[in-house]
Order: structure tokens, then sequence, then C-alpha cells
């Protein structure tokens, strides 16, 4: 992103980016609840976004000299996220182990998580507009 969006701008975007990733594996989890044989996938969500968000820098790498070329930019994009079979689920009699109540709370949690850091962007994108019409 641009110099003038700051980290927290930078955070939410990468989280709402993050929560559509979430989004996708649970649909696809609900759309195959009755599917025999199918395992519910699960990704880190917390440690992917954590490592995507890196607000302070740790991850970030440096140069140490001005002729040495700048590195960095988006690392929501870098970020690969391990998705995997959930070991948390009783396998019913056909095999499938997804817990169709719990998917659909995890989707819905997920949903009002998303649309909250899509508010909170549009907000931040008002302040600069705000900033930019001096007022007006």
């Amino acid at each position: 992103m641009s110099q003038i969006f700051d980290k927290t701008t930078q955070a939410l975007a990468t989280a709402a980016n993050m929560r559509l990733l979430r989004h996708n594996l649970i649909s696809s989890n609900i759309a195959n609840a009755e599917t025999p044989g199918y395992h519910a996938k699960k990704m880190d969500f917390e440690e992917a976004l954590a490592r995507s968000v890196d607000l302070d820098g740790l991850r970030k790498v440096s140069t140490s000299h001005n002729d040495h070329f700048s590195v960095g930019g988006d690392l929501s994009a870098a970020v690969k996220t391990e998705i995997y079979d959930n070991p948390v689920g009783a396998t019913s009699n056909d095999g499938n182990t997804v817990d169709l109540e719990s998917e659909m709370t995890m989707l819905a949690e997920n949903q009002l998580q998303h649309k909250a850091a899509i508010q909170l962007i549009n907000k931040k994108l008002a302040q600069l507009k705000y900033a930019v019409s001096e007022g007006r």
C-alpha cells in the first residue's frame, strides 16, 4: 500500500483479505457437509493473520545500505496459510467430519468480523477525504 495509509489501515485490509480466505474455507466445509468421506478443513487463522499483519515489522526485510534494493511491500500476498484436515471432529457413519452447527457459527462470526474491518476501513478513508477537502 501507499505511504498515505498507516499501519492500522494496512492491518485492516490484511484482516479483511484473510477473513475472505477463511470465509471460502468454511463455505467449502458447509457445502461438503453431506459428502461421504469428506474431512473438514481448517486453517490456523490467528497465526496466519499475525504473520500477515506483522505490525512491529519483526519479519520485514530491511536494507543496510542506500544502494541496496528496497524490499517489502504487501506481506499478506506473500503469506501462505496452511490448510489441513480438522483433527477435532466427530466422524459420522459415512466418514464425514463436518460439524454443520459449528461451521455455521464460525461463518457468522467471520462475517461479522469482516464487516467490522470493512467499516473501519471506510471510516479511515472518510477521515482522509475530510483532510483532503480541508473540512468542507
